[in-house]
């Protein structure tokens, strides 16, 4: 396993996260300890969790993945030290979470301590924004009519995040988070929170991690570009964007107990005819050069230059192991140009 700073952080990272949505609907106590151990012994020192979480997000699953991974630090307090555990705070618009609001200073206070409970830990090491305040460019919201930016009010978003960079600041001047970083923003979202950090003697967001995978690369080379220049950690998550890359999900298959078979917050929205070409195409490639459609796709993906770590997720064992050898194995340049030919020809089909 390799392993890289996490930003400007001095905190090194394996180049491969854990992710664990699934754990608490998909997956279960047992589940998950197997998956951290086996993680673990395979050098992954990066779990990344949020208190939204599990997926999908419901107010009965709500805090779930944490706890499940607080049960688990409470019966091996030893390793705690030697895990880097990333959490989240959800933005507004869940009922559930403290009444839909804003994510501000105080808010920020309540889900450390909130998740800090849950976790059976006196601290996280990357504390991140779920998503910004205003609505950003994911989700499906990347398209031209997706979001009318001349209706944000720009100051008004940038005292949120002045106000938000407090409560951070409080939080980690009391040992309770080591660092903060982003997910789901944008060069303007970065930049602006760097630009406060800088004026106000504030914590430096030292992460951020958006959708990214050979399905979706909005984020290339404009935001990944910035990551490298101002020293943010880029993590991919959904590097199989949402399972489609594996070819599970070719002309309408919904296999039992697959993530499209549950309820989607957003709908199912990377089901596009272009998704299902390119799915095809890829998995066609893959087999071409004898590897697996997940190999090709992770792999893929550790590649790009500017990437720090992958977030996998996996609901089998299986899932996980191949998931794992599939980014200790580099593609030949051979593949690479052959993928880069259908980059090309299916640009961000969903």
């Amino acid at each position: 396993m390799k392993y890289v700073k996490l930003g400007s952080s001095p905190i090194n990272v394996s180049r491969v996260c854990l992710g664990s949505m699934t754990w608490g609907v998909q997956n279960t106590q047992a589940d998950a300890n197997a998956q951290i151990d086996y993680a673990l012994k395979r050098g992954i020192n990066f779990i990344d969790t949020a208190e939204m979480y599990a997926i999908p997000p419901s107010e009965e699953t709500y805090g779930k993945t944490e706890s499940i991974i607080g049960n688990w630090l409470a019966k091996n307090p030893a390793l705690r030290d030697n895990i880097v555990l990333a959490s989240k705070i959800a933005g507004p618009g869940f009922s559930y979470i403290r009444d839909g609001s804003h994510i501000s200073g105080k808010t920020v206070v309540e889900a450390v301590n909130g998740s800090l409970s849950r976790l059976q830990t006196d601290y996280i090491d990357l504390y991140q924004l779920h998503w910004p305040n205003r609505t950003s460019p994911h989700f499906g919201n990347h398209w031209t009519e997706g979001i009318q930016y001349t209706d944000v009010n720009a100051e008004e978003q940038t005292e949120q995040m002045l106000d938000i960079l407090s409560g951070l600041s409080t939080c980690i001047k009391e040992g309770k988070i080591r660092h903060c970083g982003l997910s789901d923003d944008t060069p303007w979202g970065i930049n602006q929170y760097l630009r406060l950090s800088e004026k106000y003697d504030l914590p430096r967001m030292v992460s951020i991690q958006n959708e990214f995978s050979l399905l979706q690369t909005k984020d290339w080379p404009y935001l990944i570009e910035n990551c490298i220049n101002e020293d943010i950690a880029y993590l991919p998550w959904s590097p199989l964007a949402t399972g489609i890359l594996t070819g599970k999900y070719i002309d309408g298959a919904r296999p039992q107990g697959s993530r499209w078979t549950f309820m989607q917050r957003n709908g199912l929205f990377r089901d596009s005819d272009l998704s299902n070409k390119a799915a095809t195409a890829y998995v066609d490639l893959a087999k071409q050069h004898h590897i697996s459609p997940a190999h090709l796709a992770l792999a893929w993906c550790d590649q790009v230059n500017g990437v720090t770590s992958t977030i996998i997720g996996a609901t089998t064992m299986a899932q996980l192991e191949e998931n794992i050898d599939a980014l200790e194995q580099p593609l030949s340049q051979e593949v690479l140009t052959d993928i880069n030919r259908l980059l090309k020809k299916y640009a961000m089909p969903f």
